[in-house]
């Protein structure tokens, strides 16, 4: 699984970054950015969550 974050939709609310910080973190400016494009398998349950709970739903994956 691969992991992008839309950074015209992201608006640095934070929730993807406090849901799974070992793929996700936050720029200086406090938006969204992936560390890890590619999604360890142990952490694909945890970007899951993150993609439901972002209110911009500004995270994708694809396989």
């Amino acid at each position: 699984m691969k992991a992008v974050v839309d950074t015209d939709r992201c608006r640095g609310h934070g929730i993807c970054w406090s849901i799974c910080p070992e793929v996700f973190d936050l720029t200086d400016d406090g938006y969204a950015e992936v560390l890890t494009p590619d999604v360890p398998a142990e952490y694909e349950d945890q970007v899951r969550t993150a993609i439901a709970s972002c209110p911009e739903r500004a995270i994708t994956v694809s396989q």
